[in-house]
């Protein structure tokens, strides 16, 4: 995992699953954890772009 995936994975958890990812149902996930807490949504994007 790249310094720049990690950085995003802490303050912009979505636009790091994006990147990896593109649009589907796992940045549709990550948008919606981190719209309601922003720790959850860090969580699934580690998780995620392991």
């Amino acid at each position: 995992m790249s310094l720049l995936t990690i950085i995003l994975n802490i303050l912009l958890p979505p636009l790091a699953v994006f990147m990896k990812h593109g649009i589907g149902t796992t940045f549709l996930i990550s948008v919606l954890l981190t719209l309601l807490a922003w720790l959850p949504g860090v969580i699934h994007a580690f998780v995620v772009n392991q």
